[in-house]
C-alpha cells in the first residue's frame, strides 16, 4: 500500500510522538509499504512558540498538493494538528480524498497548562479538526472512551510498542560514571522534557528515601534544578546512554497527567524498573494488574510500593509489546482508497493539472 504520513513532529524533535511515528514507518516499510512522510524540514519554518525545539512549516499547503499528486497513495494519515496536518487535512477534505488521523497529546489540557485557554476551547479545535476523518487512532481505551464523551467519533485503539533489544535489564549501570558513586539509593528516575505539563514538580516535591533523578532537558529545567538543588538533573541522554539510565534506576516516576500513552513507561519496564504513576491515560491502562508497577493518586505511596516488585515480572510484562504488532494495527485502521474509485479519482485530478499548466502557459 502508498502510505502518506503528514506531520508536524519529525526527527530531530525528540519526544514520544517522534518515536512513535518514525518506529511505526520503518515497520510499515518492513512490512513491504511504500510510505512518504510530509514533515516540517521539507518546508520553510519557524520555531513554535514555548516549544522552540517543534518546527512549524508555513505556506506550506501547494507544495504538500504537489507531493500528494506525485505519490497518488492509496491511505493518508495526518498525526499532528499544526500546519502540515491543517495543510493536507483541507486538500483531502476539497478534495474528497478519504483520511485518516490520530490523537498523541491531550492537546486542550496542554494548551491551557501554558496559555489562559479554557480546556473546552481546545477540545472545540480538536472535534473541528477530527471531524472529517474517517478514524481516529488513539492510544489507549481509556482515552478512547473519554474523547468518544466529548462527542468524537470514529475512535479506534492504536496501541505502542517497545524495543525491547535497546531497552533492556542487562546494561551495565551508568550513574556511577555520572558522579553518582556517592548519591543515595534507591535511585528515583523521571525521563522526559522538562516543562510545566509534564508535572515534574509534583515528582520533585515528594518526601522519598534515596536520590531523584530527572534525565531531560526543556524551558522549566533551570527554575526547577534551582528550586531543587538535591535533585540530580542529568540533562537530555540518548541511545545507549539513556537505556543505561532506565536499567539503572530503582523507580520510575512518571507524574505526567496530559500524555495520553508515555512511551517512556514501556522504556522503563523494558530496562526491568518498575514504574511508579497517578492514575491517568496511559498508566491506567497499561499498569494496573501488570505487577510491573504502581499507581496511584499519592505518588509517594506508588514510589515506595514499587520498591517491593520483581524486576523480571516488570521486564516480561514489556515483552508483551511489540512496535511490529503495534504498526499492523496502524495499517488496519488506514482507510484506503478502493479501486476503480481510486484510479479514476487520480486520473482525474492528473487531468485537472494538465489543463490548468496549458491554461497557465496560454496566459
Amino acid at each position: 500500500m502508498r502510505i502518506v504520513l503528514a506531520t508536524d513532529a519529525w526527527e530531530p524533535q525528540v519526544n514520544g510522538v517522534v518515536r512513535t511515528l518514525t518506529r511505526t514507518v520503518a515497520e510499515c516499510r518492513g512490512m513491504g509499504h511504500e510510505v512518504e512522510v510530509i514533515e516540517p524540514s521539507l518546508f520553510k519554518t519557524i520555531p513554535c512558540p514555548t516549544y522552540p525545539e517543534i518546527r512549524l512549516a508555513l505556506g506550506a499547503e501547494e507544495e504538500i498538493r504537489e507531493m500528494l499528486r506525485a505519490f497518488e497513495p492509496e491511505a493518508v494519515h495526518i498525526a499532528t494538528e499544526g500546519p502540515i496536518g491543517i495543510a493536507t487535512r483541507r486538500i483531502c477534505v476539497e478534495w474528497k480524498l478519504p483520511f485518516t488521523t490520530s490523537y498523541h497529546t491531550k492537546f486542550p489540557e496542554y494548551v491551557s497548562a501554558r496559555f489562559p485557554i479554557p480546556v473546552q476551547v481546545g477540545y472545540a479545535y480538536m472535534k473541528w479538526f477530527h471531524k472529517p476523518s474517517g478514524r481516529l487512532m488513539v492510544a489507549t481505551p481509556t482515552l478512547r472512551d473519554e474523547l468518544v464523551e466529548h462527542g468524537f467519533k470514529n475512535v479506534s485503539p492504536w496501541s505502542r510498542g517497545v524495543d525491547t533489544e535497546v531497552f533492556h535489564p542487562d546494561l551495565e549501570r551508568i550513574y556511577d560514571e555520572m558522579g553518582g558513586k556517592d548519591w543515595p539509593r534507591p535511585f528515583f528516575l523521571n525521563v522526559g522534557r522538562v516543562a510545566v505539563e509534564k508535572n515534574i514538580e509534583a515528582f520533585l516535591e515528594l518526601d522519598l528515601p534515596g536520590t531523584k533523578i530527572v534525565v531531560g532537558d526543556g524551558p522549566a529545567r533551570a527554575e526547577l534544578q534551582e528550586k531543587y538543588p538535591e535533585a540530580k538533573f542529568l540533562g537530555a541522554k540518548f541511545g545507549d546512554d539513556l537505556a543505561r539510565c532506565f536499567r539503572d534506576a530503582d523507580v520510575f516516576v512518571f507524574p505526567s497527567w496530559t500524555d495520553t500513552f508515555g512511551l517512556v513507561i514501556l522504556e522503563a519496564m523494558a530496562a526491568g524498573t518498575p514504574v511508579a504513576a497517578y492514575p491517568a491515560h496511559g498508566p491506567i491502562d497499561i499498569i494496573p494488574g501488570s505487577n510491573a508497577g504502581v499507581i496511584d493518586k499519592d505518588l509517594r505511596t506508588a514510589c515506595l510500593a514499587c520498591l517491593d516488585l520483581d524486576r523480571r515480572d516488570v521486564r516480561a510484562y514489556a515483552e508483551k509489546f511489540s512496535w511490529r504488532a503495534s504498526a499492523e494495527q496502524f495499517v488496519e485502521n488506514l482507510q484506503p482508497y478502493p479501486e476503480p474509485e481510486r484510479g479514476r479519482f487520480w486520473r482525474r485530478l492528473r487531468r485537472i493539472a494538465r489543463v490548468r499548466k496549458r491554461a497557465s502557459h496560454a496566459a
